[in-house]
């Protein structure tokens, strides 16, 4: 950043220096206001285009800042319609699986046993029938029994059969899940890239006020230059104002010399006139006195 001016190179008068010094005196004064002023003029003009270049800078991180905020706001609307996407098909597919589910309890799918249960308890009793030696009664409660579990083997597998309606459901239901999760991982991904572009803002804003705090530190220093310049043209002016009235003072001074002179030059030849007219003789210098004057 810019030094403060070297005050000790400043050039001042006061009114007292301008009646009391000599118009030399004066003259190399008013050399020295304008050098200086000039010099200062010229800092000024430095600072005032480190300033613009400042001030421009900060428009351009600014701009920057406004392009990531726009770019965030419209990945943060892209987010928002994902998510809404997603919330309606988690919905759907939530309905869906309810609707599997009650079609299963109808069906009573989730309880009992399997078929597969059932079919390994019909061959362990159909193999205790085979191999072990049962009474009447034993052998008509065995036979009851197989009988029993048969017919809920055939229940079972009827119900099963039933169920290509549930399996369609439970299927449209896990792709409608399966494409909202793909709505998520959208919303995953865009909201990573509009917080990256939210820093990014915060960044370039930031970075615009630094700069800003430059360029409003240089505009003091140029202010503080062109103060001092426009000091330094007023006194050289005064100084000026002043040497103009010295030099009128020296012409009409010169004036009136010139107007004495020429008053005693008229006076001297009217008495050599006089003279002439009395008859007596002049001289050489006394006839040119008169010529000069024009009463020759």
């Amino acid at each position: 950043m810019a030094d403060s001016i070297d005050e000790s190179k400043n050039v001042s008068v006061t009114d007292e220096e301008l009646e009391t010094k000599s118009k030399g005196e004066l003259i190399k004064l008013a050399g020295k206001l304008r050098d200086r002023r000039n010099e200062l003029n010229q800092l000024a003009s430095e600072r005032a285009s480190e300033r613009d270049d400042l001030n421009a800078k900060t428009r351009e991180k600014v701009n920057e800042a406004q392009e990531h905020r726009e770019k965030r706001d419209e990945l943060n609307e892209q987010v928002q319609e994902h998510k809404e996407k997603r919330n309606e098909l988690n919905a759907e597919a939530n309905e869906l699986f309810e609707e599997v589910e009650q079609k299963k309890n109808d069906l009573e799918l989730n309880e009992g046993k399997s078929i597969e249960q059932l079919e390994d308890e019909i061959e362990d009793l159909e193999f205790k029938q085979q191999t072990e030696v049962l009474g009447t009664e034993e052998e008509r409660e065995l036979i009851e029994k197989i009988e029993a579990k048969r017919e809920k083997l055939q229940e079972r597998k009827e119900k099963l059969e039933q169920t290509d309606d549930v399996d369609e459901l439970k299927e449209e239901a896990e792709e409608i899940r399966s494409e909202a999760s793909r709505h998520h991982q959208k919303v995953t991904e865009l909201a990573d890239e509009a917080q990256k572009h939210h820093n990014e803002m915060i960044e370039a804003y930031r970075e615009a006020d630094d700069i800003r705090d430059e360029a409003d530190e240089m505009h003091e220093k140029f202010v503080e230059a062109q103060e001092a310049a426009d000091q330094h043209h007023e006194d050289f002016v005064r100084v000026q104002k002043r040497l103009r009235e010295l030099d009128k003072k020296e012409e009409e001074e010169e004036r009136q010399e010139r107007e004495q002179k020429q008053e005693a030059a008229r006076e001297e030849a009217e008495e050599i006139y006089q003279k002439f007219k009395d008859g007596e003789t002049l001289e050489t210098e006394d006839l040119m006195k008169l010529q000069k004057t024009g009463l020759l």
